[in-house]
Formats: C-alpha cells, sequence, structure tokens
C-alpha cells in the first residue's frame, strides 16, 4: 500500500509540475492573463502530491516495510523510530523526495505572497521556472531514481538500517533538512532572475521581490552547514569540524556565491550598478546547487557525507549544463539592458569595498570548486586517482580569508562614493583599538605565531567595527536599532569573526595524545587530567557498546565509547566531550582491552574555543532573522508591482527599469 500510494504522489507532483510548466508558459506566450492564474491549482497539487509521496515513505519506515528496496536497504526493525524517521534523507532516492518537497512549499509560499499580482508577465514565468525545475527532479523520481522501487525480502529479513554514522546522533534530524531548505530555497531569487532576463524588466524591482528570499535560503545554508561541521565534530571522532570534504565543498560553494550576491545587490539597488554581476551570481549560485546535487548523488566521490551511486549522474550534469547555457544565453541576449546607469566614483568608497570584496568571494570559489572537481577531471581525461588534499585549500584560501576580514572592518564605515581620511580615521580608531586589545590579549594567553596573531588582530578589527556599528544604532533607537539589513549583517559579522577566531585558535594550538590506562590511572595533558575508571558493556538492539568512564579535572564523568551495530557488522567509535567557553577536552575510545584488567587506549584532545564556532554560528542566525525585517527609515516596496519607466543611459540610449 505505501508503494502505491507514494508512486501515485510522486505521478501527480510530475504531472502537475509538467501541467503547470506547460500552461502558464502558453498563457504568457499568447498573452491570456487568466491561464496563468491556473498556476495556483497546479502549485497546490503539485505540493499535495509531494506531501503524500514523503508521507507515504516515512510511513513505510516507521512501519519497516520492506516491500520497498529503499527502505529495505535502509531500515531495520533495530534501528530507533528517530533514525528510521531520518532515514528517509540518508539515502539518495529519499533525499530526493526532500528535495521535492521543500521545492513545491516555496513554490505554494511565492504564490501566496504575490496572490494580488499573478498577472504579472515577471512572477508567470518565475513560476514556470519553478514548475520546471519540480518537473526535473519528480522526473527523475519516475524513471531512474524511483523511491518506491519494489522489493521481495526473505522470510525473516529484518534489514541493516542506515549507515552507522547515520544513526548515532540526533544532528540527523536536522542537519540535512536545514541544507535543503537552503539549497532549494535558491531557486526562488534564480526563477525571479530568469523572469527578468526573458521579460526584459532587469532593473531593481526583482532584487526587492527576491532579497529575502535570497536572505532566507542563504541563512538556512548558513545554519546547515554550522550544523553538519557539529556533526561531523561530534560523530565522526577526529576532533575536526571541517576537512574539504568534497561534499562539504559541494554545500560551501553555493554559500560563497550566495554571500557575495548579497552583498554586490546593494550596490546596485543603491546606485543601479553590477546588473550584469548580480543575475550572474544568481545564476551561479543556483547553478552550483545542482552541481553540488550531482557530486553528492551520482556516486563519483567516495565520501562519508555522499549517497551511494546510482544512475542519474549523467542526467544530473546534463541539467547543469542546460542551467549554465540557459543563464549566459539570456544575459547576453539582455547585455543591451543590462548596461549599469552608475559607475564607481573612488576606489575609498562603500561600493569600491563592496566590489573587492566580491572579487575575492569568487576567488574563494574558484579555489574550491577547482581543488573539488580537479581529481574528477583527472580521472575522466587520464584515467587515474589523484586527490587534492586539506594542504591545498588552507594554503589557498587563508590569504583570502584574511584580506576578507579586513574588509570586513573597512566596509562598513566607508561611506556611499567617496571617503575621505579624516572620515575614515575617527570610523576606525574603535576597531584599530579592538584589534590592538585582542592582539594583546591573546599574546599574555600564550598564543604564539604569525597566522593565529594575525587572525587575531583582524577579527578584532572586523568586530571593532561591527560592534561600533551596533552600539550607536541602539543609543540611538534602543534594541529596536538591531532590526533592519545593515544592522543585522554586522550581527552577522560580529558571528563570523566568532568562528574565525574560533578556527584560528582550534586548528593553531590543538594538543592531542593517547593513553593506554589501567583502571583508576590518570594521565595530563594541556593542563587537564584524565582518569580512567572503566570500561561496562551496554546491550541495546541495533548495537552493543563498550562504553568507558573518564574523569576529567575531578568534575565531571564523561562516556565515550565504542559502538558494534548488527545489522551492518561495522564497529563505530563515539566520542564524548566536554565544552567550556575556554577550550574542550575530547575523548575517544580507540580500543578496550577488557583481557588485560580493564586496560584501555584512551586518545585525549584539547583545542581551545570551539565552542566559539557554534556560537559564531548562532549569531549568524539571528542576524539573518534581523536583517530580514525593514529597519524603522525604511518603506516597504511593493516589488512586483513595481512601475517601468524609462531611464536614460550615460550613453544616450534608453532602456526600461523598475523603479523600486
Amino acid at each position: 500500500m505505501n508503494a502505491a500510494v507514494g508512486t501515485g504522489g510522486v505521478v501527480l507532483a510530475f504531472v502537475a509540475a509538467l501541467s503547470g510548466m506547460a500552461t502558464v508558459a502558453y498563457g504568457l506566450v499568447r498573452r491570456r492573463p487568466r491561464q496563468s492564474r491556473l498556476m495556483v491549482p497546479y502549485a497546490a497539487l503539485l505540493l499535495g502530491g509531494a506531501v503524500v509521496a514523503f508521507a507515504a515513505m516515512e510511513r513505510a519506515f516507521i512501519q519497516r516495510d520492506y516491500t520497498i528496496r529503499f527502505v529495505a536497504e535502509n531500515g531495520s526493525h533495530r534501528t530507533p523510530l528517530l533514525f528510521e524517521v531520518t532515514a528517509v534523507w540518508s539515502g539518495l532516492v529519499g533525499s530526493l523526495l526532500l528535495w521535492g518537497l521543500v521545492l513545491a512549499g516555496y513554490l505554494v509560499m511565492v504564490l501566496w505572497r504575490f496572490k494580488d499580482r499573478l498577472r504579472d508577465p515577471l512572477l508567470g514565468w518565475a513560476v514556470v521556472v519553478l514548475f520546471g525545475v519540480s518537473a526535473f527532479f519528480y522526473g527523475l523520481m519516475m524513471g531512474p531514481a524511483n523511491p518506491f522501487a519494489r522489493f521481495a525480502p526473505p522470510l525473516g529479513f529484518e534489514g541493516d538500517g542506515p549507515n552507522p554514522l547515520l544513526q548515532n546522533h540526533p544532528l540527523m534530524a536536522f542537519h540535512p533538512p536545514m541544507l535543503y531548505l537552503g539549497y532549494v530555497g535558491f531557486t526562488v531569487p534564480f526563477a525571479f532572475a530568469i523572469g527578468a532576463l526573458i521579460t526584459g524588466r532587469v532593473g531593481e524591482g526583482w532584487l526587492v521581490a527576491t532579497r529575502r528570499w535570497t536572505l532566507f535560503a542563504w541563512g538556512f545554508l548558513t545554519v546547515g552547514i554550522v550544523l553538519g561541521a557539529w556533526w561531523s565534530y561530534e560523530v565522526l571522532g577526529w576532533a575536526g569540524y571541517w576537512a574539504w570534504d568534497p561534499v562539504e565543498n559541494a554545500s560551501f560553494l553555493p554559500w560563497l556565491t550566495g554571500t557575495a550576491y548579497l552583498h554586490s545587490v546593494m550596490i546596485q539597488e543603491r546606485r543601479g550598478m553590477l546588473r550584469v554581476w548580480n543575475i550572474a551570481l544568481l545564476c551561479a549560485t543556483f547553478a552550483l546547487t545542482i552541481l553540488g546535487t550531482f557530486l553528492t548523488r551520482s556516486g563519483v566521490i567516495q565520501s562519508v557525507h555522499a549517497f551511494s551511486e546510482g544512475s542519474i549522474g549523467p542526467i544530473l550534469l546534463g541539467f547543469f549544463a542546460f542551467v549554465v547555457l540557459l543563464s549566459v544565453g539570456l544575459i547576453g541576449w539582455r547585455g543591451d539592458r543590462l548596461r549599469s546607469p552608475g559607475r564607481i566614483d573612488s576606489p575609498f568608497s562603500r561600493e569600491g569595498a563592496f566590489l573587492l570584496n566580491n572579487v575575492l568571494f569568487a576567488a574563494f570559489a574558484f579555489v574550491v570548486l577547482l581543488g573539488t572537481v580537479f581529481p574528477l577531471v583527472v580521472e575522466v581525461l587520464r584515467d587515474r586517482r589523484v586527490s587534492v588534499g586539506p594542504q591545498y585549500f588552507n594554503r589557498m584560501t587563508t590569504p583570502i580569508g584574511f584580506v576578507l576580514l579586513f574588509l570586513m572592518a573597512i566596509a562598513p564605515v566607508l561611506p556611499w562614493r567617496k571617503a575621505s581620511a579624516e572620515l575614515l580615521s575617527q570610523r576606525l580608531l574603535w576597531p584599530a583599538w579592538a584589534a590592538v586589545a585582542a592582539t594583546a590579549t591573546a599574546a599574555l594567553l600564550g598564543a604564539r605565531g604569525f597566522e593565529p596573531l594575525l587572525a587575531f588582530a583582524l577579527g578584532g578589527f572586523a568586530g571593532g567595527a561591527a560592534l561600533r556599528q551596533v552600539v550607536l544604532a541602539t543609543r540611538r533607537q534602543g534594541l529596536r536599532g538591531l532590526v533592519g539589513r545593515a544592522n543585522g549583517g554586522m550581527v552577522v559579522h560580529l558571528g563570523v569573526v566568532l568562528i574565525a577566531v574560533g578556527l584560528a585558535a582550534s586548528s593553531s594550538y590543538l594538543r592531542d595524545s593517547e593513553f593506554t590506562l589501567a583502571k583508576g590511572e590518570s594521565a595530563t595533558l594541556a593542563g587537564h587530567t584524565v582518569t580512567y575508571l572503566g570500561v561496562s558493556v551496554v546491550e541495546r538492539p541495533e548495537k552493543q557498546s563498550y562504553v568507558a568512564a573518564v574523569q576529567i579535572d575531578d568534575v565531571g564523568v564523561y562516556e565515550p565509547s565504542i559502538n558494534l551495530f548488527r545489522g551492518a557488522g561495522q564497529s563505530v567509535g563515539e566520542p564524548s566531550v566536554r565544552t567550556s567557553w575556554k577550550d574542550d577536552v575530547y575523548l575517544t575510545l580507540e580500543q578496550p582491552l577488557p583481557g588485560e584488567d580493564g586496560v584501555a587506549v584512551i586518545r585525549v584532545i584539547v583545542q581551545p574555543m570551539v565552542s566559539w564556532l557554534w556560537v559564531g554560528g548562532a549569531l549568524m542566525a539571528l542576524g539573518t532573522l534581523l536583517a530580514a525585517f525593514p529597519g524603522r527609515r525604511r518603506r516597504p516596496v511593493d516589488p512586483v508591482s513595481a512601475p517601468i519607466v524609462e531611464q536614460q543611459d550615460p550613453d544616450g540610449s534608453r532602456v526600461p527599469v523598475e523603479v523600486s
């Protein structure tokens, strides 16, 4: 029954998406605005089919319906309920169901938001794009990635359950959905960008229409990346949170281009500049989400984050190529209307700083993209495997990160058009003192080395600039001064500074050692004393666990363990972490030896300021929320109905733009 209902939901969603795309596009081409109103029932049918399909798969996992192949491969009677629920997005075809559900939800939200402007051609073409992307993904589920393929389980079949690493921490319930909300969310601004190019309304009106959609997609992706780093830290047992894994990079790439867009779009809204650049950034961001989907779901890479091999790799790669060619073709077609009426008056201005910021983010994205796809290109062309390690990424991206931190301090204090030396010296006084104080404090606490001290100095500089802006805003308007794009952005900057400082400290001053301890013995590392109290065996339906009891600094007892998962027959270590604002003490049980009088090998890792990463991520999420709402002095604009007027370019030509 689950398979039949789920298949029906997939078919309904595919037919609704395809029919909606064709119907709305036909109405737009034939100039029949009434036909465009049919987008609402088609979107409702699409969402209904998506909900039915996803709910059927969840029900199948909860009921352990092994007549569905995907459930048989990823479910088990021994798996706890929470991880049966999360198993839906722990595999290839189930993740596509979540993708389709989120995209259908976004489409319905767009139509609800602009319900009074359903006859607007720009909105109509954006909806056509959203229907088209939905049809593509549900088309995959109709063919090579069928989530409800049937299976005949043998008598007594109980399933192996998900990958043991994916049923070992509750963060699996939050990390992937947040990533999908971010990944899929970028489809909305991309659709509006394509609509603007098709209709020729390439001024500033469509930017206002998509600003919050882009901001929320970026915020969800940010939270998803931070939660993924936290999951890696808590689960994988290596005390790391970022390894430049190809799948990690796949989520980081659209974040970089999306961040560049959120900065440069302010120049277009304010000065009418960088139109081509902004549309190109949005198209690149969406294209990179498709490329990330290809890397994650095609089986071309080996990663703990990647799904099993499937047959959809060439199809995804083809769709990626189609998106790139469509975007480039439309931008070339509208090149005359994309000419900017303004120009940068001085490099020492806010728009000049934002332009340099964009160049650096583009360089950052190129470095990461090159390191990610280079091994795949070499394998295709020369039929041999090569690897690009973290050393390449660290060496190439660290200088860019330092310059970005410097710009984070400079850009917020620069005025538009042109800045004087006197004005800059006044506004940078507080940030400069903050940089001195941060460097001196770090040195007094024992920090050494050029790169970490430079990171602390630039972090203090950027943090001082952001804090200055926040203090001035709250002094003028109280806590309401924090609301709005400018000051919410400063809260995001503070979060970035905390993450940068945490990265510098935790990676530069890590201490790591293994100790072979008998029961009652102690060892000391970096000022912390650990005492081994013994090991116990815990039996659970899904696993058998060797759990060590380790006391840290005579304060608390922590329990690293080794888990033997019965279905997969695989041993997986589970670390235990004592967290504080100053440092983390990270424990892993390397080898329990009960036959040798309870002797065990305990690995102890001490890393300073790791918790600042998670606090910084929370601040970035808060800043995103604050930036999404208009400030006190900002008047709301109806973005879709922004009137079209003619504006004269410097060369004398007249082009239509929207007034925002």
